[in-house]
């Protein structure tokens, strides 16, 4: 049976495509170059929601720390996490925050997000907030 090919006869219908000189820059048809970081709060005891940080104080540090330094954009989880101090038998579990950012590589934006860790530790007296960065591959 013989194989027929015609161009140009079927139309697709759909939202318009926009020129990528329309895109807003600050979201990016395609970006290269960009990171996903992952930093990791602790909260407090996950069976003693009473103690360590409200949520409250958890908005408090978000809008003043954070949100100054990223404002195009970030996703906040709530977690449940286990730390194990060095010499501890057991691991101590808590209520997490995971704070999800993808931005430009660049000096400036890592040394925000090193402000935002050093930020929380002196605020809670924390030891440490978990960062993980990954090549990200972005598009809006």
């Amino acid at each position: 049976m013989p194989l027929l090919l015609s161009a140009g006869c079927s139309t697709l219908r759909g939202p318009r495509a926009v020129a990528p000189e329309a895109v807003d820059p600050v979201h990016p048809a395609h970006a290269t170059g960009w990171v996903d970081t992952r930093l990791y709060f602790g909260l407090g005891p996950a069976d003693r929601p009473g103690e360590g940080v409200s949520d409250a104080a958890w908005r408090d540090f978000l809008d003043r720390e954070v949100t100054p330094r990223f404002p195009d954009g970030l996703s906040v989880l709530d977690v449940y996490g286990q730390w194990r101090d060095a010499g501890a038998a057991t691991p101590e579990r808590l209520r997490s925050r995971l704070l999800v950012i993808d931005y430009p590589d660049t000096a400036a934006n890592r040394a925000r997000i090193e402000a935002i860790r050093t930020a929380w530790k002196k605020r809670t007296g924390d030891r440490s907030v978990l960062r993980v960065t990954v090549p990200a591959e972005v598009s809006f």
